[in-house]
């Protein structure tokens, strides 16, 4: 058998595999209730779940919208696939790898709950004690499933469809599964350090940023960057309806995070909201002083760095102070954008500056605004004088930062050492949509 052939068919094998191992794991009751779970906690996180599952394609159309037309389809099937890839990971192994009973509080035993073994059946999660922990284990599955998501964005336009397969299922098990072990397990040694992240700042969005930032380091430039060419939106519209999607499934990202139908649920919700509208505004007017004119994209990609700025923060700072949240991250990550446009990184849609910066800045802005007064179970920050809680968050974000970009650059070097990488130049010139999968995006004009 040829290497091209092996290839061809080691996805389908693996697949195989472990629906066929799938087989001898002994089905077992589902949860008995016994009264110890709410009914109101469980209803509210089912819908939270689908909430954050509905930001999978509300990605898909956010990014889809801003690549060239020939590219809208590649870019968007790279999103939702992960849907598919980390959905069977994450009940083969990835669940126990996050939150299986630790080794060192670096990583879950993967034979904690390999193949959801004693998921169904089992005692719930020690911080989610009113939901079932087949539930909270789902509702974890969906931030496992975005976050590689997030990274298409940057290598979006030439990076081959089956290396990034390879690199969803690389990425969830090295680097996704031990920074939320770290973070989110009570004996993870950030959290034991005393960090906190409520819904993801550094678990899903500085991760994810941060092998967005290695992955366009590796694949380096598209022609069209070389060349200094502009390459319109296909769709400002899909723009539009991703980041309603993305907001409206935000609201179960960070208010699900409080894990119950409570008052941390409701302020969480409320800071999400503020947070995004400020951001959106800021965006949007800082581009007017400085000389262009209100854009829908400007509105759109300010709203979601707010929506990622508020994620660390969401449960743990009041109201008032997310809008300052949203404003700052705003006017950071447009910065960033603009003097990235002006270096030789090719982030095709800017993931670094908006993911990456934003989520760092709302770790930064948790350190600071935290306050016991929304959240007793989190930390005084520093604008509250407690500058030794602010340190922490900064500790925590160097070590995610360091972690993940390193991890992933190797992640991205690795696949290109066993599988071509990058399509060719032709294929780039044709589009990706075409090469890749044969399928085209409504129909090209004749002069394009």
């Amino acid at each position: 058998m040829s290497k091209s052939t092996v290839k061809q068919f080691a996805p389908f094998v693996v697949l195989v595999a472990v629906a066929i191992g799938a087989l001898f794991i002994p089905s077992l009751p589902n949860f008995n209730d016994g009264g110890k779970y709410s009914a109101a906690d469980i209803a509210w996180i089912i819908v939270a779940t689908a909430l954050v599952f509905l930001m999978t394609p509300g990605l898909a159309f956010f990014y889809g919208g801003m690549v060239h037309r020939k590219n809208v389809i590649s870019t968007m099937i790279k999103s939702v696939v992960a849907a598919g890839v980390v959905s069977i990971l994450w009940v083969f192994v990835g669940y126990s790898l996050c939150f299986g009973d630790t080794i060192g509080g670096f990583i879950g035993n993967p034979m904690t709950h390999l193949f959801f073994k004693g998921v169904n059946s089992g005692a719930p999660w020690s911080l989610a004690p009113t939901i079932p922990l087949a539930l909270f284990a789902l509702f974890q599955l969906m931030f496992a499933i975005i976050t590689p998501g997030l990274v298409v964005g940057a290598v979006a336009e030439r990076i081959r469809f089956t290396a990034f397969i390879l690199f969803i299922a690389l990425f969830s098990l090295l680097v996704y599964a031990p920074i939320a072990h770290w973070t989110w397990h009570p004996e993870g040694f950030l959290f034991k350090m005393g960090a906190l992240d409520f819904a993801g700042g550094t678990v899903v969005h500085i991760s994810a940023g941060c092998a967005a930032l290695a992955g366009a380091l590796v694949l380096k430039r598209r022609k069209v960057h070389i060349e200094s060419k502009e390459i319109p939106p296909a769709n400002i519209p899909y723009v539009l309806i991703g980041t309603g999607l993305l907001w409206f499934g935000w609201f179960g990202f960070n208010a699900g995070s409080a894990l119950g139908a409570n008052s941390l649920a409701v302020s969480a919700f409320g800071t999400t909201n503020t947070a995004a509208a400020a951001a959106g505004l800021s965006w949007m007017f800082f581009d007017v002083i400085r000389g262009k004119k209100p854009s829908v994209l400007g509105f759109c990609i300010g709203a979601v760095v707010g929506l990622v700025a508020i994620t660390p923060a969401a449960g743990f700072v009041a109201v008032p102070q997310s809008i300052f949240i949203g404003v700052v991250a705003a006017i950071i990550s447009n910065l960033a954008v603009y003097y990235k446009g002006k270096s030789t990184l090719d982030d095709t849609l800017d993931v670094f500056p908006c993911h990456g910066l934003g989520g760092m800045v709302g770790m930064l802005m948790t350190g600071i605004f935290a306050t016991k007064s929304v959240n007793s179970a989190g930390a005084d920050g520093l604008f509250y004088g407690n500058a030794s809680f602010f340190f922490i968050q900064v500790k925590a974000l160097l070590i995610v930062v360091t972690y993940s970009f390193v991890v992933s650059f190797l992640i991205f070097k690795f696949i290109g050492a066993i599988l071509p990488l990058r399509v060719s130049e032709e294929e780039e010139e044709m589009g990706l949509d075409a090469s890749q999968h044969d399928e085209k995006y409504g129909r090209t004009p004749q002069h394009a």
